[in-house]
């Protein structure tokens, strides 16, 4: 009878550490912090937050760790409790001045400058197995977008939805995240935020624990 009653929801975060033009990347900040700020205020009793991590801002090379990173999410999912377990993925966006839920991923590598195990690959399929590179997953079967960024506007951020995560890293990591909660029965979820110099950081902690209001209240 465990599917009777409210679902809970178990949110694990991870950003990247820095990369080529970005010395300080706002997410691995954010991550690392986010535990003590929501702790200061009250969360959802629905809501719970899981793992921190902050990866390498590499595809293939980091790929082993992602992986791991995710596979601890599924020891803590029970089939006979009602709970769901959520994938946020942070990322910068150096040029941009606002927040962006993606609501996709494409099956490409293309990479615009070296990652940080040196890796620059250039068109080619993330998962072979999934086809070619033009093959998208998309986050609509996983979380709703558009709920989602309705209640943060409500709440005043400056946030849009994106179809377009690039082809770097950001991108890597989201593709294999939404594939592998399709096959485990989570849910993934990717948003771009600004530089602090363009967000500042109490902006964007706040921004980020919303948002972990928000998918709680929609997946």
């Amino acid at each position: 009878m465990g599917s009777e009653g409210p679902k809970s929801v178990v949110i694990h975060v991870s950003g990247f550490k820095k990369f080529q033009g970005v010395a300080e990347n706002p997410t691995e900040t954010i991550v690392k912090n986010i535990k003590g700020f929501v702790e200061k205020k009250e969360l959802p009793a629905c809501l719970t937050l899981g793992s921190c991590t902050v990866l390498e801002t590499a595809g293939d090379g980091a790929r082993p760790a992602l992986y791991k990173t995710m596979d601890s999410g599924v020891s803590t999912t029970d089939s006979t409790t009602n709970e769901q377990v959520v994938w946020l993925h942070l990322g910068v966006n150096s040029g941009a001045l606002k927040f962006a839920i993606e609501r996709q991923a494409i099956n490409e590598a293309t990479f615009r400058c070296p990652d940080e195990f040196g890796w620059q690959p250039q068109q080619l399929p993330i998962i072979a197995e999934d086809g070619g590179t033009s093959r998208a997953r998309e986050v609509l079967t996983s979380c709703s977008t558009e709920a989602i960024h309705k209640i943060l506007k409500k709440k005043g951020y400056d946030v849009a939805i994106s179809d377009d995560a690039g082809r770097f890293v950001c991108n890597y990591v989201y593709y294999h995240s939404l594939r592998f909660a399709e096959e485990k029965g989570h849910k993934s979820l990717f948003v771009h935020v600004p530089l602090f110099s363009r967000v500042d950081e109490e902006t964007q902690m706040r921004f980020v624990a919303s948002l972990l209001e928000a998918i709680a209240a929609t997946c």
